[in-house]
């Protein structure tokens, strides 16, 4: 089967749109892992398709670290971009950007406010519930990227002795 030249335009059919989202975006995150493995640099990728699924693929343990250091060198100019990258090398620790319980409870108490648990509604409580179940979720499957990335770099690392 050969390649031919395709017109960058709007797919019109709904399915073969889906399609072709479905195999750019799978090739784009396998380059992106490719880059940051071959030439050991971060990487962050993110990609929300036409119905609002989040898709994204970070080369180091938190995709806030990349973006904390676009910001700063965004922020500095081009010129300084060597110096914080440096910095950033020693002060980067294995659990950056993870907020400490006591950080989320004052998160959860600036939220609620001086709102009383007691004079929650039982749908507030149902509503405060679903939120702590997607949080919860979402906590578990990093931890499983996290642990599988691991993993896969100590494979790696066999591999590469």
């Amino acid at each position: 089967m050969g390649r031919r030249k395709l017109e960058i335009k709007r797919i019109e059919d709904k399915s073969a749109r889906q399609v072709t989202f479905t195999k750019r975006r799978k090739g784009l995150l396998k380059k992106a892992k490719e880059l940051s493995v071959l030439c050991d640099v971060d990487v962050g990728v993110i990609i929300f398709s036409s119905r609002g699924k989040l898709y994204h693929y970070c080369s180091t343990n938190s995709l806030t670290e990349i973006l904390q250091q676009y910001q700063n060198c965004v922020a500095m100019g081009p010129g300084a971009q060597t110096a914080v990258r440096g910095m950033q090398q020693e002060a980067k620790s294995k659990y950056t950007g993870l907020l400490k319980s006591g950080e989320l409870l004052q998160i959860v108490d600036r939220e609620l406010g001086e709102t009383c648990v007691n004079n929650l509604t039982v749908k507030d409580l149902v509503h405060l519930e679903k939120q702590l179940e997607d949080a919860l979720i979402q906590i578990r499957a990093t931890k499983t990227h996290l642990l599988l990335d691991s993993i896969s770099n100590l494979h790696e690392k066999k591999i590469a002795e």
